[in-house]
């Protein structure tokens, strides 16, 4: 699918990973709906976007509200027709022992809650948008493309339960939907980073990222346009589907 002149959704469109998506794909000529919780990211991240000449659309929504998200993607299509890509990049880290315990006393273990908070973003948020997206492009019977952004973390990590598990879940939402969707011409995938230098890699102390990377085999962090080249490799290479691409540097913690 050539991205020109196509509808691209991306959530958590106003964070590090999803404003280098949309900067990306909106200066190779496609349309833009961000979707974000924060309205004023929302907002700075249209204005940034404009002063390239990309064209975007801001929509604020809590995407784990069922009735916000049907609402939602009717208003895009609604104010800036069917969409032909939708990448769920929006995530929530809330890092956690699954339990702590010492000199035979039990300090402290995850709460469902906090458990279920990360799924919550992650793998309801996920869900609710590739359904709505799908059955607006499985209407429109122009075909679509539906990336979901994983982690390197699917594979299982310490301190991560919740996190780890949100993100294995989506591959296999991915690769569930490469087979049911097939018939309406619609491909899914997904994308594993690896450690992304995002503002949260950004704050680490200097010594605690050389050790990281370090770890890495390429020997840095990997870069946000980085995995915005995987989307687009993604959306434009018409015979990937069904599989999850590993952009991690080697690593494997």
């Amino acid at each position: 699918m050539n991205v020109v002149g196509k509808l691209i959704v991306i959530t958590g469109g106003a964070g590090g990973l999803g404003m280098a998506m949309a900067k990306r794909l909106g200066q190779q000529g496609a349309k833009l709906a961000l979707i974000d919780i924060n309205q004023a990211a929302l907002d700075s991240a249209v204005t940034e976007l404009s002063a390239l000449d990309i064209d975007a659309k801001a929509y604020a929504a809590d995407i784990t509200d069922e009735a916000q998200v049907e609402q939602l993607f009717a208003d895009i299509q609604a104010q800036q027709g069917t969409l032909s890509v939708l990448v769920n990049n929006a995530g929530l880290l809330r890092d956690g022992m699954l339990i702590k315990a010492r000199d035979g006393q039990l300090t402290d273990k995850m709460s469902l809650s906090q458990f279920r908070q990360v799924l919550a973003v992650n793998l309801d948020g996920t869900f609710l948008c590739g359904r709505e997206a799908a059955a607006q492009m499985a209407l429109a019977a122009e075909g679509g493309v539906i990336i979901n952004i994983s982690s390197v973390a699917r594979a299982g990590n310490v301190g991560q339960s919740n996190y780890s598990a949100s993100k294995a879940a989506v591959v296999a939402l991915s690769t569930g939907w490469a087979k049911e969707l097939a018939r309406h011409g619609i491909r899914a995938a997904s994308i594993a980073p690896g450690v992304i230098n995002t503002e949260m890699v950004a704050a680490m102390k200097p010594e605690a990222l050389a050790r990281l990377e370090k770890a890495i085999p390429v020997g840095r962090v990997g870069q946000p346009d980085e995995v915005a080249a995987a989307v687009q490799y993604i959306v434009e290479s018409d015979y990937f589907t069904g599989r999850v691409l590993e952009l991690d540097g080697g690593v494997n913690f």
